[in-house]
């Protein structure tokens, strides 16, 4: 992860994860914002463009807040510090001397002059500036910029308990899930709506995973659910209102406290799923349903429950 400041005091993101719906133009933005306290208009998300971009391994596991995120927080500490060495020679003190908070070098004394402060937009521009106040030295010339870097070793992972009341017709095999609750544990929040919203999509991908979803070939091995057409879908009709909450216990294994989140619910729903469906049939004998389990496949776990009984 790099940051990289401009001469107008704007910094752009050059992100080796990739998105693709999860938001991350929003959570980053929103975190140089914190960190650095650079107005979230004047932050650029930039991503997938190998002549920019040196290195990047996209998105999958759950894993760009605590990667990503940890190594786009140390690329800040690295702009922190190298601009603490260009705003100590304009105000005329040691880098130790200054304090950071919301964008703002402060020097913090009694001599003369006092307190005295500068900001972090100041600093960048003072950068590329031919005349700056205080000549920088060379290694200062080019601007401000931070390269992160973070692996996730030990790795953590998130928690979390799902709750699926389901209602079957037993003549037709129909399931309808009639309510579900969830509560997570993600550690620290980075942005609850994105996270909201990623949680309700992997709720929604485990229902379709459980009740709908199959690759079906024909014995010649032609695939016959190769289109939306064939190959069944969850809509909004098969959902309840979802019941979320959050438990957040922040992890020590990254600086953020951070874990994933937006998988938490097709791990955690499909056997609760799979459990209230068998639950609600084991009163006609039926001991487990395969997946998917649609209409046809619970169905025919009624008719063998019952043909079992039968034959006892």
């Amino acid at each position: 992860m790099e940051l990289r400041f401009d001469a107008t005091g704007g910094v752009s993101i050059l992100a080796g994860t990739f998105s693709y719906g999860q938001g991350h133009a929003t959570a980053y933005a929103q975190m140089v914002h914190q960190w650095l306290g650079v107005p979230l208009d004047r932050i650029r998300h930039l991503q997938g463009d190998t002549d920019i971009i040196a290195n990047g391994r996209g998105s999958f596991g759950s894993r760009s807040m605590t990667l990503g995120g940890s190594a786009l927080k140390l690329a800040c500490d690295q702009v922190i510090a190298r601009g603490a060495r260009v705003a100590a020679i304009l105000l005329g003190c040691e880098p130790g001397e200054l304090g950071f908070d919301h964008g703002i070098y402060v020097r913090r004394g009694e001599g003369p002059g006092g307190d005295a402060s500068i900001s972090l937009d100041r600093v960048a521009r003072a950068t590329y500036a031919w005349g700056a106040p205080k000549p920088l030295p060379a290694e200062l010339w080019s601007g401000l910029e931070g390269v992160g870097h973070f692996s996730a070793l030990p790795q953590n992972y998130p928690n979390g308990c799902y709750v699926a009341e389901v209602e079957v017709d037993a003549d037709t095999g129909e399931v309808r899930l009639d309510r579900l609750s969830a509560v997570d544990d993600v550690g620290n929040v980075i942005n609850p709506l994105l996270l909201e919203g990623q949680i309700h999509g992997s709720i929604a991908q485990a229902v379709g995973q459980v009740l709908k979803e199959q690759v079906v070939h024909a014995h010649d091995g032609q695939l016959l659910t190769g289109s939306f057409t064939d190959y069944a879908m969850p809509q909004a009709a098969d959902f309840p209102r979802f019941v979320t909450a959050l438990r957040p216990v922040p992890t020590r294994t990254n600086p953020l406290g951070v874990k994933g989140g937006a998988e938490a619910g097709t791990v955690g729903l499909p056997p609760a799923l799979v459990a209230a469906i068998v639950d609600a049939l084991r009163p006609l004998g039926v001991r487990d349903v395969p997946t998917p389990a649609t209409p046809a496949v619970v169905w025919q776990a009624i008719q063998n429950a019952r043909s079992d009984r039968t034959s006892t």
